[in-house]
């Protein structure tokens, strides 16, 4: 490491207090370095410098992923993906993404484990739910999410380490089955009545906006549609079973 060197350096001239000014001035140079090299570049192994933030590019390929799942390009999914990192990083940030995504990873091989072991490693567990609550979204955008599609999600959610009834749950919001309001508060329909109101206080916990108040807007607008959905889940068994 550099700062080691520089401080060797500094004892040899100036002794005690050059050691101590060059420790300093290594850490610097140590810290810049590590800045400038990045994660994307430890999960892609590219080595053209890239600017746009890691998070933004790593979410980009997941995207991509998710896009490429059912064996077409759909453009209401990209136009879905585009309008979410406008709304979320603004016009310039977003076009400066897609342009390094489309220079450096577009035609190659993108490796979603290794992307999600690097998300996993610098995100909370909220962030990632939201994360996955995002992808559904890219799938639902032209109107159904298919089975390919959900079973590359689902991968995706194990590399994020996401618990499996979380993933149900989040799953649950874009398939309106006969019981996806029971999947949705990660309960069965043989729960109790107090089951019911126990599994809503939980889920309402877990997805309140609160959660993710450290993200950007349009990430907190995210929990906030999550956050519905558990609301409407728990109307919904209300009305069929006459709890007050």
């Amino acid at each position: 490491m550099i700062k080691w060197f520089t401080t060797i350096i500094g004892y040899v001239f100036f002794r005690f207090p050059g050691a101590i000014l060059g420790f300093i001035v290594g850490s610097l140079i140590d810290s810049a370095t590590s800045k400038s090299s990045g994660g994307f570049k430890k999960v892609f192994t590219q080595e053209p410098e890239v600017t746009p933030a890691d998070f933004e590019l790593n979410l980009l390929s997941l995207s991509s992923i998710v896009i490429k799942a059912d064996g077409k390009i759909n453009q209401t999914e990209l136009d879905y993906v585009r309008s979410y990192f406008v709304s979320s990083y603004g016009k310039e940030r977003a076009n400066a993404t897609f342009r390094t995504f489309n220079e450096i990873i577009k035609n190659r091989e993108i490796s979603a484990q290794r992307i999600c072991m690097y998300i996993t490693q610098h995100t909370r567990y909220p962030s990632r739910l939201q994360i996955l609550h995002f992808l559904f979204g890219i799938a639902n955008a032209d109107g159904s999410v298919s089975v390919s599609e959900a079973e590359e999600i689902q991968k995706i959610a194990g590399f994020l380490r996401i618990n499996f009834k979380d993933f149900e749950s989040i799953k649950a919001m874009f398939f309106k089955t006969g019981d996806h309001a029971y999947k949705i508060l990660e309960i069965d329909k043989s729960a109790t009545d107090a089951d019911v109101k126990k599994a809503f206080r939980t889920m309402a916990k877990k997805y309140h906006p609160d959660k993710v108040q450290h993200m950007d807007d349009i990430h907190i607008k995210g929990a906030e549609a999550k956050f519905k959905e558990v609301q409407k889940a728990y109307d919904q068994i209300k009305k069929e079973r006459g709890i007050n």
